[in-house]
């Protein structure tokens, strides 16, 4: 197969054989087309086929097309428009697939932050036993044993999987939102525990000082009161 570029490899400009080219391999693959075997599929460097990618991408973007070339888990794969979404949803057939339970999702979210991370580190943090948890996100290919503590027991650890990236839309974890996001600042939080914190001397230092020689208030006997006349 001959190179599909023009005389300047580097150039913005590319042959239309090439984008076809690229175009059609991802099109058929199942999962994100890695760019060094798209490289060596098209014949021709890793960096041109990023700039082809890109190309593409913008040229979809700028067409407003239903569907966007996107870079996922190190690789490129063709994916339905985030705009589109009511559409697409009404397609998928409902229950084709079962969703993951709150408890798996957050039990994912905790190995996507942790990892590596073992069961026992998993159910320390979310208080209750994670085993059938983590066997289902095993199950599902979800996450994976990554490697194993050198500590006692050598427990296994765990990490998220190429799948997971693809299902997120991910090129790395690293890409993954930054928790500070979801977090109060220090200084908001050091605030509302101030305004919570109860001091009892505070409050009874701010009743009013009773004088000692002022009079005491009588004292009302509720039994004799209710036996006398009304007046």
């Amino acid at each position: 197969m001959t190179q599909h570029t023009t005389d300047n490899d580097n150039s913005a400009e590319f042959s239309h054989d090439l984008r076809a080219a690229v175009e059609a391999v991802v099109m058929v693959s199942e999962h994100p087309v890695d760019v060094r075997l798209l490289a060596q599929l098209v014949e021709t460097s890793v960096e041109t086929v990023e700039m082809v990618c890109a190309g593409l991408a913008a040229e979809y973007a700028q067409q407003g097309r239903g569907f966007q070339l996107v870079r996922v888990a190190g690789g490129y794969r063709f994916q339905s428009h985030p705009d589109q979404a009511a559409y697409v949803e009404r397609f998928v057939i409902e229950g084709q697939s079962s969703r993951l339970s709150a408890a798996a999702l957050e039990t994912l979210a905790i190995v996507a932050y942790k990892q590596p991370i073992s069961r026992a580190q998993i159910a320390a943090i979310r208080g209750v036993s994670v085993d059938a948890v983590v066997r289902t996100l095993t199950h599902r290919g979800y996450i994976e044993e990554v490697s194993r503590d050198p500590g006692p027991g050598q427990a296994v650890m765990y990490g998220t999987s190429r799948l997971f990236l693809e299902k997120m839309g991910l090129d790395s974890v690293s890409d993954l939102p930054d928790l500070g996001d979801f977090v109060p600042d220090p200084t908001i939080v050091e605030a509302l525990e101030q305004g919570l914190r109860f001091d009892a001397s505070e409050v009874i230092d701010a009743q009013p000082a009773q004088d000692e020689d002022a009079p005491a208030a009588p004292v009302i006997d509720l039994r004799d009161s209710a036996n006398s006349p009304s007046v």
